[in-house]
Protein backbone atom coordinates (compact mmCIF):
# COMPACT_ATOMS: atom_id res chain seq x y z
CA UNK A 1 0.00 0.00 0.00
CA UNK A 2 0.97 3.54 -1.07
CA UNK A 3 0.90 6.80 1.01
CA UNK A 4 -0.64 9.33 -1.48
CA UNK A 5 -1.06 12.62 -0.95
CA UNK A 6 -3.06 15.09 -2.28
CA UNK A 7 -2.62 18.91 -2.30
CA UNK A 8 -6.50 20.77 -1.54
CA UNK A 9 -7.00 23.59 -3.27
CA UNK A 10 -9.63 25.62 -2.24
CA UNK A 11 -11.83 29.11 -3.11
CA UNK A 12 -12.02 31.52 -0.14
CA UNK A 13 -11.94 28.39 1.73
CA UNK A 14 -14.15 25.87 0.05
CA UNK A 15 -12.37 22.61 -1.24
CA UNK A 16 -12.83 23.02 -4.57
CA UNK A 17 -15.39 19.84 -6.04
CA UNK A 18 -12.82 18.70 -8.64
CA UNK A 19 -10.07 17.48 -5.81
CA UNK A 20 -12.51 14.74 -5.19
CA UNK A 21 -11.62 13.12 -8.58
CA UNK A 22 -7.83 13.22 -7.49
CA UNK A 23 -8.79 11.89 -4.13
CA UNK A 24 -10.44 8.72 -6.31
CA UNK A 25 -7.45 8.65 -8.47
CA UNK A 26 -5.19 8.37 -5.24
CA UNK A 27 -6.98 6.21 -3.38
CA UNK A 28 -6.88 3.70 -6.45
CA UNK A 29 -10.09 1.43 -5.14
CA UNK A 30 -8.49 1.40 -1.13
CA UNK A 31 -5.19 0.06 -2.48
CA UNK A 32 -3.56 3.27 -1.05
CA UNK A 33 -3.71 5.36 2.15
CA UNK A 34 -4.81 8.43 1.05
CA UNK A 35 -3.58 11.91 2.77
CA UNK A 36 -5.42 15.08 2.64
CA UNK A 37 -3.13 18.12 2.60
CA UNK A 38 -5.27 21.16 3.52
CA UNK A 39 -4.35 24.97 3.58
CA UNK A 40 -4.98 26.51 7.07
CA UNK A 41 -8.70 27.66 7.37
CA UNK A 42 -10.24 25.12 4.94
CA UNK A 43 -13.40 23.72 5.03
CA UNK A 44 -12.88 20.08 4.53
CA UNK A 45 -15.97 18.21 6.00
CA UNK A 46 -16.85 17.17 2.58
CA UNK A 47 -13.19 15.18 2.25
CA UNK A 48 -14.40 12.02 4.29
CA UNK A 49 -16.97 11.24 1.55
CA UNK A 50 -14.46 10.48 -0.45
CA UNK A 51 -12.17 7.74 0.99
CA UNK A 52 -9.67 10.05 2.76
CA UNK A 53 -7.57 8.24 5.73
CA UNK A 54 -6.11 11.49 7.32
CA UNK A 55 -6.68 15.44 6.60
CA UNK A 56 -3.66 17.53 7.17
CA UNK A 57 -3.85 21.25 7.81
CA UNK A 58 -0.49 22.66 6.86
CA UNK A 59 0.19 26.10 8.67
CA UNK A 60 3.33 27.56 8.82
CA UNK A 61 5.10 30.46 10.38
CA UNK A 62 5.69 32.18 7.03
CA UNK A 63 3.26 34.81 6.95
CA UNK A 64 1.62 35.25 3.77
CA UNK A 65 2.62 31.70 1.88
CA UNK A 66 -0.76 31.55 -0.07
CA UNK A 67 0.59 35.36 -2.33
CA UNK A 68 4.35 33.38 -2.63
CA UNK A 69 4.11 30.57 -5.04
CA UNK A 70 8.06 29.96 -3.95
CA UNK A 71 7.17 29.67 -0.03
CA UNK A 72 4.25 27.81 -0.97
CA UNK A 73 6.71 25.24 -2.64
CA UNK A 74 8.99 25.36 -0.24
CA UNK A 75 6.69 24.48 2.86
CA UNK A 76 5.57 21.46 0.36
CA UNK A 77 9.14 20.20 -0.29
CA UNK A 78 9.39 20.27 4.11
CA UNK A 79 6.59 18.51 4.20
CA UNK A 80 6.97 15.71 2.40
CA UNK A 81 9.38 14.00 4.06
CA UNK A 82 7.86 14.40 7.38
CA UNK A 83 5.00 12.82 6.00
CA UNK A 84 6.35 10.03 4.89
CA UNK A 85 4.55 10.01 1.21
CA UNK A 86 5.15 8.38 -1.74
CA UNK A 87 3.75 10.47 -4.06
CA UNK A 88 1.67 13.70 -4.50
CA UNK A 89 -0.93 14.50 -6.41
CA UNK A 90 -2.73 17.97 -7.28
CA UNK A 91 -4.90 19.58 -9.48
CA UNK A 92 -4.01 20.70 -13.12
CA UNK A 93 -5.18 24.34 -12.25
CA UNK A 94 -3.54 27.16 -13.34
CA UNK A 95 -2.53 27.19 -9.52
CA UNK A 96 -1.57 23.83 -9.16
CA UNK A 97 0.62 23.75 -12.38
CA UNK A 98 2.95 26.20 -11.34
CA UNK A 99 3.33 25.15 -7.83
CA UNK A 100 3.98 21.87 -8.74
CA UNK A 101 6.30 22.86 -10.94
CA UNK A 102 8.51 25.37 -8.68
CA UNK A 103 8.21 21.87 -6.03
CA UNK A 104 9.53 19.49 -8.54
CA UNK A 105 12.03 22.17 -9.46
CA UNK A 106 13.02 22.06 -5.46
CA UNK A 107 12.90 18.66 -5.55
CA UNK A 108 14.65 17.76 -8.50
CA UNK A 109 12.28 15.14 -9.71
CA UNK A 110 10.05 14.68 -12.85
CA UNK A 111 6.75 16.22 -12.73
CA UNK A 112 3.67 14.26 -14.70
CA UNK A 113 1.48 17.61 -15.60
CA UNK A 114 -2.44 17.18 -16.64
CA UNK A 115 -2.58 13.30 -16.25
CA UNK A 116 -5.83 11.63 -17.62
CA UNK A 117 -5.29 8.34 -16.17
CA UNK A 118 -3.00 6.94 -13.39
CA UNK A 119 -1.66 3.02 -12.11
CA UNK A 120 0.12 2.58 -9.29
CA UNK A 121 0.53 -0.86 -9.83
CA UNK A 122 2.12 -0.54 -13.09
CA UNK A 123 3.85 3.09 -11.90
CA UNK A 124 2.06 4.85 -14.45
CA UNK A 125 0.03 7.88 -15.88
CA UNK A 126 -1.64 8.61 -18.94
CA UNK A 127 -1.29 12.05 -20.92
CA UNK A 128 -3.15 13.26 -23.72
CA UNK A 129 -0.52 14.70 -26.88
CA UNK A 130 -0.90 15.79 -29.93
CA UNK A 131 -4.29 17.86 -29.49
CA UNK A 132 -6.08 14.77 -28.60
CA UNK A 133 -4.70 12.51 -31.38
CA UNK A 134 -3.04 10.11 -29.57
CA UNK A 135 -2.07 9.14 -25.42
CA UNK A 136 0.99 8.30 -24.21
CA UNK A 137 2.16 6.27 -20.89
CA UNK A 138 4.64 7.46 -18.78
CA UNK A 139 6.41 5.50 -16.10
CA UNK A 140 8.15 6.83 -13.01
CA UNK A 141 11.05 5.33 -10.84
CA UNK A 142 11.30 6.33 -7.39
CA UNK A 143 9.87 8.54 -5.13
CA UNK A 144 7.82 11.08 -4.62
CA UNK A 145 5.72 10.71 -7.49
CA UNK A 146 4.49 14.40 -8.37
CA UNK A 147 1.46 14.89 -10.86
CA UNK A 148 -1.43 16.91 -11.44
CA UNK A 149 -4.31 15.84 -12.78
CA UNK A 150 -6.72 17.61 -15.36
CA UNK A 151 -9.76 18.81 -13.49
CA UNK A 152 -12.71 16.36 -14.00
CA UNK A 153 -11.21 13.97 -15.91
CA UNK A 154 -11.23 11.27 -13.24
CA UNK A 155 -14.50 10.75 -12.07
CA UNK A 156 -15.23 11.34 -8.21
CA UNK A 157 -16.27 8.17 -6.49
CA UNK A 158 -17.74 8.77 -3.40
CA UNK A 159 -16.44 5.95 -0.06
CA UNK A 160 -17.30 7.64 3.06
CA UNK A 161 -14.93 7.36 5.64
CA UNK A 162 -13.83 8.33 9.45
CA UNK A 163 -10.48 10.20 8.52
CA UNK A 164 -8.00 11.45 11.40
CA UNK A 165 -7.06 15.23 11.36
CA UNK A 166 -4.04 16.35 12.31
CA UNK A 167 -2.12 19.39 12.28
CA UNK A 168 1.65 20.15 10.55
CA UNK A 169 3.53 23.32 11.25
CA UNK A 170 6.30 23.87 8.72
CA UNK A 171 8.61 26.89 8.64
CA UNK A 172 9.90 27.79 5.35
CA UNK A 173 13.71 29.61 4.68
CA UNK A 174 13.42 32.85 3.04
CA UNK A 175 10.45 35.25 1.66
CA UNK A 176 10.31 33.85 -2.23
CA UNK A 177 11.70 35.35 -5.10
CA UNK A 178 7.79 35.93 -6.47
CA UNK A 179 4.87 37.46 -4.81
CA UNK A 180 1.32 37.98 -5.69
CA UNK A 181 0.24 41.14 -5.00
CA UNK A 182 -3.73 41.17 -6.65
CA UNK A 183 -5.72 38.50 -8.37
CA UNK A 184 -8.37 40.06 -10.60
CA UNK A 185 -11.07 38.01 -11.96
CA UNK A 186 -13.77 38.43 -14.95
CA UNK A 187 -17.23 37.16 -14.60
CA UNK A 188 -17.35 36.85 -10.62
CA UNK A 189 -19.89 34.79 -9.62
CA UNK A 190 -20.07 32.58 -12.38
CA UNK A 191 -18.41 29.27 -12.57
CA UNK A 192 -15.06 28.32 -13.86
CA UNK A 193 -14.71 26.46 -16.98
CA UNK A 194 -11.89 24.30 -15.75
CA UNK A 195 -13.54 23.19 -12.66
CA UNK A 196 -17.46 22.93 -13.93
CA UNK A 197 -19.21 19.91 -14.26
CA UNK A 198 -21.70 21.79 -17.46
CA UNK A 199 -20.65 23.76 -20.13
CA UNK A 200 -22.29 25.12 -22.74
CA UNK A 201 -20.29 26.95 -25.53
CA UNK A 202 -21.21 28.68 -28.39
CA UNK A 203 -18.69 29.45 -31.74
CA UNK A 204 -18.61 32.28 -34.46
CA UNK A 205 -22.62 31.81 -35.24
CA UNK A 206 -23.48 33.51 -32.08
CA UNK A 207 -22.74 36.45 -34.47
CA UNK A 208 -22.10 39.07 -31.53
CA UNK A 209 -21.66 39.20 -27.72
CA UNK A 210 -25.28 40.13 -26.98
CA UNK A 211 -26.57 37.32 -28.06
CA UNK A 212 -24.73 35.18 -25.32
CA UNK A 213 -27.17 36.32 -23.30
CA UNK A 214 -29.23 33.32 -24.46
CA UNK A 215 -26.52 31.21 -23.84
CA UNK A 216 -25.87 32.56 -20.63
CA UNK A 217 -29.81 32.28 -19.72
CA UNK A 218 -29.55 28.37 -20.45
CA UNK A 219 -25.93 27.81 -18.50
CA UNK A 220 -28.09 29.45 -15.57
CA UNK A 221 -30.61 27.15 -15.70
CA UNK A 222 -28.39 23.95 -15.77
CA UNK A 223 -25.53 25.25 -13.04
CA UNK A 224 -23.32 25.55 -16.16
CA UNK A 225 -20.26 27.21 -16.99
CA UNK A 226 -19.98 29.35 -20.79
CA UNK A 227 -17.05 29.07 -23.34
CA UNK A 228 -16.58 29.74 -26.55
CA UNK A 229 -14.48 28.65 -29.14
CA UNK A 230 -11.10 30.49 -30.84
CA UNK A 231 -13.75 32.27 -33.50
CA UNK A 232 -16.10 33.66 -31.54
CA UNK A 233 -12.84 35.02 -29.29
CA UNK A 234 -11.04 36.54 -32.18
CA UNK A 235 -14.64 38.22 -33.76
CA UNK A 236 -14.72 39.91 -30.27
CA UNK A 237 -18.26 38.19 -29.16
CA UNK A 238 -16.13 37.11 -25.84
CA UNK A 239 -12.90 37.69 -23.62
CA UNK A 240 -9.99 34.93 -24.06
CA UNK A 241 -10.82 33.84 -20.55
CA UNK A 242 -14.06 32.12 -21.98
CA UNK A 243 -12.05 30.17 -24.77
CA UNK A 244 -11.77 26.46 -25.07
CA UNK A 245 -9.39 24.68 -26.95
CA UNK A 246 -5.61 24.14 -28.13
CA UNK A 247 -5.06 27.79 -27.06
CA UNK A 248 -7.51 28.16 -24.65
CA UNK A 249 -8.84 25.99 -21.96
CA UNK A 250 -8.32 22.15 -21.15
CA UNK A 251 -11.48 20.89 -19.70
CA UNK A 252 -13.68 17.59 -19.10
CA UNK A 253 -16.87 18.12 -18.02
CA UNK A 254 -20.16 15.33 -17.12
CA UNK A 255 -21.34 17.49 -20.24
CA UNK A 256 -20.36 19.28 -22.85
CA UNK A 257 -23.17 21.22 -25.09
CA UNK A 258 -21.32 22.90 -28.44
CA UNK A 259 -23.97 25.61 -30.42
CA UNK A 260 -22.78 26.57 -33.67
CA UNK A 261 -19.04 24.37 -33.12
CA UNK A 262 -17.66 23.15 -36.40
CA UNK A 263 -15.66 20.83 -34.74
CA UNK A 264 -12.10 21.58 -35.78
CA UNK A 265 -9.19 19.93 -34.32
CA UNK A 266 -7.70 22.63 -32.64
CA UNK A 267 -11.12 23.33 -30.16
CA UNK A 268 -11.83 19.57 -29.90
CA UNK A 269 -8.61 19.21 -28.41
CA UNK A 270 -9.39 20.84 -25.74
CA UNK A 271 -12.74 19.18 -25.02
CA UNK A 272 -12.26 15.98 -26.24
CA UNK A 273 -12.13 14.15 -22.89
CA UNK A 274 -16.21 15.53 -21.92
CA UNK A 275 -18.01 12.65 -20.55
CA UNK A 276 -20.89 13.21 -22.55
CA UNK A 277 -20.83 15.60 -25.93
CA UNK A 278 -23.96 17.36 -27.54
CA UNK A 279 -23.86 19.32 -30.59
CA UNK A 280 -26.24 22.05 -32.19
CA UNK A 281 -24.94 23.43 -36.04
CA UNK A 282 -27.65 23.75 -38.64
CA UNK A 283 -24.75 22.00 -41.13
CA UNK A 284 -25.38 18.35 -41.03
CA UNK A 285 -22.27 17.58 -42.63
CA UNK A 286 -20.57 19.71 -39.43
CA UNK A 287 -17.54 17.85 -38.47
CA UNK A 288 -18.21 17.77 -34.83
CA UNK A 289 -21.33 15.28 -35.55
CA UNK A 290 -18.45 12.91 -36.24
CA UNK A 291 -17.20 13.44 -32.80
CA UNK A 292 -20.38 14.18 -30.63
CA UNK A 293 -22.67 11.45 -28.52
CA UNK A 294 -25.75 13.34 -29.37
CA UNK A 295 -26.14 15.75 -32.69
CA UNK A 296 -29.11 18.14 -33.14
CA UNK A 297 -29.73 19.57 -36.73
CA UNK A 298 -30.84 23.24 -35.74
CA UNK A 299 -30.43 26.55 -35.53
CA UNK A 300 -28.99 27.57 -32.04
CA UNK A 301 -30.81 30.64 -32.02
CA UNK A 302 -34.01 28.58 -31.90
CA UNK A 303 -32.87 24.92 -30.21
CA UNK A 304 -31.04 26.88 -26.99
CA UNK A 305 -34.32 29.17 -26.13
CA UNK A 306 -36.22 25.97 -26.11
CA UNK A 307 -33.85 24.11 -24.33
CA UNK A 308 -33.95 26.79 -21.67
CA UNK A 309 -38.27 26.55 -21.77
CA UNK A 310 -37.77 22.60 -21.06
CA UNK A 311 -35.16 23.23 -18.48
CA UNK A 312 -37.32 25.81 -16.18
CA UNK A 313 -40.78 23.70 -16.66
Amino acid sequence: MAKIGVYIETENGIVKASNMGVITAARANGDNEVIAIAPEGAQTGGLAEYGVNTIVTLTTANGGVKQSPDLEAAVLEKALPRLALDGLLGLASALGRDLFARLAARLNRPLASDIVGIDFGSQTVTKSHFSGKTTATLKWGGTPLLATVRPNAIDAVAAPSEPVEDGLAVAADGSGGVTVREIKKSDDGKVELTEAAIIITAGRPIDSADNYKIIKTCAAQMGAAVGASRAAVDAGFAPHSMQVGQTGKTVSPRLYIGCGLSGSVQHFAGMKTSKVIVAINTDKEAPIFQKCDYGIIGDLFEVVPMLTEELKR
